[in-house]
């Protein structure tokens, strides 16, 4: 038994070294755990393909009020959450445009915003002109019908993200190891975190937890010395009944993205059309794009819950998840840190 008054310093294993598992590491770790990071590595991470948006009101979708909710707390703790990790640099934008190519575009735009409005009354949300939206971003195309500026929802680069997080966790002490963990019980610690996203149903301990893999494809494309500058907002477009965003980068932009049903953990090889639909997409929305480089064409799989709601919850009094968190995962990473912190407390 410890001496009276010794502080017992209790160890965590987290499973997975993505965001999620980065994030709570790092909470864990400034909450006095011994935390040790068992990472598969980068290909298993759905961060590493992502835009980074911090979606709430661009995200907001009527029916989703639960999910709304969350991603308006876990906004509200990413200016602490960023000001932890000391990187200014991280954050890419503090705001965005949402883009409606039709007056059809336009009619959904106003469904989303009605819903967001009634669930945020606070939101900072407001009709644009096509004039104004161009305005704003020059490098706008003329055929716009129109659209909404949402005041402090930016984007974060995804892996200068990640890179802030691990050497924030290196710095309080958290290490790391590299392995592919298939059951909870494998790895030491009191408490055990699975975060390994679309695998954590793999890692045997956990159970049955109904999962499924979102596809997507990203392109990043980089500036050229005669290419007009990237946007200094994100550019969120219904574009003639497609979703498409434009999320600048120091050297260019990240344009994605596609999504549908992946057929497996391992399909990552992006679909020619999908690549196809997204380059002419943001051609005709950003003409000045057309003079960027493309440098990397890369599809990730996000893993998503049944009801569209991230799992983060205790399975038993050693084993803890936080998995299914969808096209957001960045965005909630504050909220879910603070979750898993409160569950091992």
């Amino acid at each position: 038994m410890p001496a009276k008054g010794c502080i017992v310093r209790r160890d965590l294993s987290v499973v997975g070294g993505g965001v999620i598992g980065l994030s709570c590491a790092l909470a864990a770790a400034d909450r006095g755990w011994s935390v040790t990071v068992f990472d598969a590595g980068a290909q298993r991470r759905a961060a590493h393909v992502a835009g980074g948006m911090l979606g709430c009101f661009g995200e907001g979708r009527p029916g989703e009020d639960a999910l709304l909710a969350v991603a308006a707390e876990s906004a509200s703790a990413w200016p602490d959450f960023l000001a932890r990790l000391g990187d200014p640099a991280v954050r890419v934008a503090d705001d965005s445009l949402l883009v409606a190519a039709s007056s059809a575009d336009l009619a959904e735009l106003d469904d989303q915003v009605s819903f967001v409005r009634a669930q945020l009354p606070d939101a900072t949300i407001t009709a644009e002109s096509a004039a104004e939206m161009r305005r704003a971003e020059v490098t706008l195309t003329r055929n716009i019908a129109g659209g909404y500026l949402a005041s402090g929802e930016g984007a974060v680069d995804n892996r200068r993200l990640l890179d802030a997080l691990r050497s924030a966790a290196e710095e309080a002490g958290v290490r790391f190891v590299t392995a592919e963990i298939t059951d909870a019980a494998e790895v030491p610690g009191d408490q055990v975190l699975v975060a390994a996203g679309l695998g954590t149903p793999q890692v045997t301990s956990v159970g049955e937890l109904p999962m499924r893999g979102e596809k997507g494809e990203i392109l990043r494309l980089r500036r050229t010395r005669w290419a007009v500058p990237p946007p200094a907002r994100v550019i969120r477009a219904r574009w003639h009944g497609r979703p498409l965003y434009v999320v600048p980068r120091a050297d260019g932009v990240v344009v994605g993205a596609t999504q549908y049903e992946a057929v497996g953990p391992d399909d990552r090889a992006p679909q020619a059309g999908g690549v196809a639909d997204l380059l002419a997409d943001a051609g005709e929305l950003m003409p000045g794009l057309r003079t960027y480089e493309l440098v990397e064409v890369a599809a990730g799989i996000r893993p998503s819950s049944a009801d569209g709601l991230p799992v983060v919850r205790r399975i038993d009094d050693r084993v803890i998840v936080a998995t299914g968190h969808g096209r957001n995962g960045i965005a909630l990473a504050p909220w879910t840190a603070n979750r898993v912190a409160g569950l091992l407390t």
